[in-house]
């Protein structure tokens, strides 16, 4: 019985993970929109903890069509940079 109570328990615990990930990804893809970036599609997002501060943190998001670094303060707009642009292939729009 225990055994099934713990498995149960980190079951949520993942599934709590991955909606949180989930999230993330989209929130920040959001707010480079609004701040005149593209995200096509958000594909992934992980914080920079050698760069993270309080109050500072910082962001790789990955989307199709770049992947970006992103740095948010409270209050204020975030500090984006494009790391790398893919470009799509030659014929293709």
């Amino acid at each position: 019985m225990l055994r099934f109570a713990f498995g149960i328990l980190l079951v949520g615990s993942l599934a709590g993970s991955a909606a949180q990930a989930e999230t993330v990804k989209n929130m920040l893809a959001a707010q480079l929109r609004t701040q005149g970036y593209t995200c096509d599609k958000a594909l992934g997002a992980r914080q920079d903890a050698r760069l993270s501060k309080p109050d500072d943190e910082a962001w790789i998001l990955r989307c199709s069509n770049a992947t970006y670094r992103i740095r948010r303060a409270p209050d204020m707009a975030a500090k984006v940079v494009v790391i790398r642009q893919r470009h799509p292939a030659h014929g293709q729009q």
